[in-house]
């Protein structure tokens, strides 16, 4: 799916609607491809993305880790952090470690702290602790993220220094 600049709130309204008639509404409303001229502090262009997303815990037998808590950038996972995994693929499209991310489904800002198997394309897995539980009744979703590319300082026309 091609990538859109996606305001902040773009999300929040459509929560139900999982169809084509949804992604484009949610890229018509929230998502242009115009800079945001009146914001003069802006520190991010957002994106909209659509992935599978499915869930995961910190449990020996879903990691490769001597410590389940342990994510791939060395992140000590904790109960109540709103954290997801990414596939590999999605870090070429900026979601790096600690890019904010707004999940369709979820009031919360998650933070990207853990990467998933590199077989895996075009998907994020939603950190639920120790729910084993909570995780299967979650499944495989496909939905829309939102997530947040720092502006480079330095290419940015009209900065005042």
């Amino acid at each position: 799916m091609e990538q859109h600049q996606c305001g902040h709130y773009a999300l929040g309204k459509f929560i139900a609607l999982k169809n084509c008639v949804f992604i484009l509404i949610i890229i018509l409303a929230g998502c242009s491809s115009k800079e945001d001229e009146t914001k003069p502090n802006k520190k991010y262009d957002w994106y909209g993305h659509e992935v599978t997303a499915s869930a995961y815990n910190s449990v020996f037998w879903q990691t490769d880790s001597i410590n389940p808590s342990v994510a791939a950038w060395g992140d000590t996972l904790k109960p109540g952090m709103k954290v997801i995994a990414v596939s590999r693929d999605l870090i070429k499209k900026g979601l790096t470690h600690n890019t904010m991310v707004k999940i369709d489904t979820f009031p919360d800002t998650f933070y990207v702290k853990d990467k998933m198997h590199w077989r895996w394309r075009n998907r994020i897995d939603i950190y639920m602790e120790k729910d084993v539980k909570k995780a299967r009744e979650w499944g495989r979703k496909k939905l829309i993220i939102c997530y947040a590319v720092p502006i480079d300082s330095i290419n940015t026309p009209n900065e005042k220094n």
